[in-house]
C-alpha cells in the first residue's frame, strides 16, 4: 500500500474508532440522527469479550454515518454452518456486514474507491476494523505480547513509556515475553522503507531492532533514553547512554533490515494500522485499555508515569 494511501487508511479508522469518545460528547448532536436505522450483521465470538460486538466501534460508525445502527449480532458457529455467509472470510472477529443502501454507499464512497474497504451486492464488509478483535483459527503463542508501534509517534512512546514504568514497578510477571515490532512500508528502492514520520523515523525503527535484535539486556534502557525525545538526531548519544557503542548500527544495519520486512509482514497479516496496536499470545487484538483485563497485564495501566495527555494523530 502506497504511504499516502496508508496514511488514509489510519485516518480513516481513527475516525470510526474515536467516534466513541466524540459520541459521548455530543450526545445531544446524536439524538438528532435519522430515525431510519442502518441495518448491520455482526459475526463475533459470542461470549468472549475481544470477539464480540465492540460498542466504541458502533458509536464511531453512528457519529460517521449520522444515524443509529440496527445490530443483528451472529455467533461465528452458526455462521460457518450458513450458505448465506459463505465466501466471507470469518478467521477474524468481529466482522462488521453493513447492508448497503444509496446513502450508505455515499458515505463510504471514498474509502471504497480508494480500496480500503470491500464490498458485495449486499454488504460493504469491515475486516479488522474494530479496537479489539481476535483470530479464531491461530494457535496461541503463550504470555507473548507484540507492541507494534512507529518510533516517532507520541501514541507508540506513551505506550512504551508505561510498559517501561510497569516494568520498573515490578507489575509486569517475568513470565510474559513483550516484542516490539514497527510499522512501515515498502520503499521506493530495495532495503528502504516508508514511514509516516519520514526516513528519519524508520531509519530509527531498525536501529531499535537491532538492538533489540542483538542487545535484547539494553533494549527498553535504549527505549526509555529516546523516548526522552522521540524527534532525537542524536541516536548515537542515545546509544551510549543506553550503554551501547553505536558502531553497532553500521555493522548490523542488515540484521535490523531483515527485522525490519519481517515486522512489515507480520503486521500486514494482523491488519495492523494505528500505532500502538497489541496482540496477546498471537491471536487477540486489543489496546492499552484492553489489556487491563488480561491476568498479568493489568499494571499496564496501573503504573505512574510521566508526561501529558496524548497529542493529536501525527502528520
Amino acid at each position: 500500500m502506497k504511504l499516502k494511501s496508508k496514511i488514509f487508511a489510519v485516518v480513516f479508522a481513527l475516525v470510526l474508532v474515536c467516534g466513541f469518545a466524540y459520541a459521548q460528547k455530543n450526545n445531544a448532536k446524536n439524538n438528532a440522527k435519522s430515525n431510519a436505522k442502518i441495518p448491520v450483521t455482526v459475526i463475533a465470538m459470542t461470549g468472549n469479550q475481544f470477539g464480540s460486538v465492540d460498542q466504541g466501534f458502533n458509536a464511531g460508525l453512528e457519529n460517521f454515518l449520522g444515524a443509529s445502527l440496527d445490530i443483528n449480532v451472529v455467533d461465528r458457529q452458526d455462521a460457518l454452518k450458513d450458505p448465506k455467509y459463505q465466501g466471507f472470510d470469518l478467521s477474524y472477529m468481529p466482522l462488521y456486514l453493513i447492508h448497503r443502501t444509496k446513502a450508505v454507499d455515499e458515505k463510504f464512497k471514498e474509502p471504497i474507491e480508494r480500496g480500503m474497504l470491500k464490498t458485495t451486492n449486499d454488504f460493504i464488509v469491515m475486516e479488522k476494523e474494530t479496537r479489539y478483535g481476535i483470530f479464531a483459527d491461530k494457535k496461541a503463542v503463550p504470555n507473548q505480547l507484540e507492541l507494534f508501534v512507529m518510533s516517532q509517534c507520541p501514541y507508540g512512546v506513551m505506550a512504551e513509556n508505561r510498559i517501561i514504568a510497569a516494568q520498573k514497578a515490578g507489575l509486569i510477571p517475568d513470565n510474559i515475553n513483550i516484542k516490539v515490532r514497527y510499522i512501515v512500508s515498502p520503499g521506493r528502492t530495495a532495503d528502504t522503507f516508508a514511514s509516516l514520520h519520514g526516513t528519519a523515523e524508520w531509519e530509527e525503527d531498525v536501529r531499535q531492532a537491532i538492538v533489540q535484535l542483538k542487545f535484547p539486556k539494553k533494549f527498553w534502557k535504549y527505549i526509555e533514553e529516546f523516548n526522552k525525545d522521540s524527534r532525537t538526531t542524536r541516536w548515537d548519544v542515545v546509544a551510549e547512554k543506553a550503554g551501547l557503542n553505536p558502531s553497532i548500527f553500521k555493522r548490523y544495519w542488515n540484521d535490523g533490515v531483515k527485522q525490519l520486512k519481517e515486522d512489515m509482514r507480520l503486521s500486514n497479516e494482523y491488519g495492523v494500522r494505528g500505532s500502538p496496536s497489541f496482540i496477546w499470545e498471537g491471536r487477540v487484538v486489543t489496546d492499552m485499555g484492553g489489556l487491563s483485563s488480561i491476568p498479568g497485564l493489568e499494571g499496564l495501566n496501573q503504573a505512574p508515569t510521566q508526561g501529558g495527555a496524548a497529542q493529536q494523530v501525527p502528520q
